[in-house]
């Protein structure tokens, strides 16, 4: 199942479960993390992009050592809400890891980069550091929304 809606997701987890956040770039993917109450999510690692297969195989791998129920993928949207040029990647992304076969909730990932970007210059983190880390806490912050939203019951 891949859906946009908190509902459906909730439906297919009614009793909760870990979260994995995933915010795909061209050349890394950052992976999140949360608790299985849904109310902390943390940055985990970056996951550099090769071939499709190795990366879902590093995915596989955490979705196994975490009991992994479900994914929150990151969606670029335009300001305005509309599909953008990157969205079509992370659907593709999204159909491409179905077949583990998990619910897959695709969340509006606006502003998340420059919003974990800020953070991390605020905890005073070097320029190589946030490069190094930016990928892993955008996803945080897209995983710690999406879960803010399941618990809270908005759709």
């Amino acid at each position: 199942m891949i859906t946009q809606s908190t509902a459906d997701l909730r439906a297919a987890l009614p009793m909760g479960g870990v979260l994995m956040g995933l915010d795909p770039g061209t050349k890394t993917i950052g992976v999140a993390l949360c608790d299985a109450g849904w109310r902390f999510a943390t940055a985990g690692k970056t996951i550099i992009r090769r071939k499709f297969a190795q990366d879902k195989a590093q995915i596989a791998q955490i979705i196994a050592e975490r009991a992994v129920k479900a994914l929150v993928i990151g969606l670029p949207l335009n300001m305005d809400g509309s599909p953008s040029p990157r969205s079509q990647s992370a659907r593709a992304m999204a159909r491409n890891l179905a077949d583990l076969d998990l619910p897959i909730l695709m969340w509006d990932e606006r502003w998340s980069t420059q919003a974990a970007e800020r953070a991390m210059i605020e905890q005073d983190f070097s320029r190589a550091k946030r490069a190094e880390r930016i990928d892993s806490h955008a996803a945080a912050l897209i995983l710690q929304a999406a879960i803010d939203s399941l618990a809270g019951g908005v759709l």
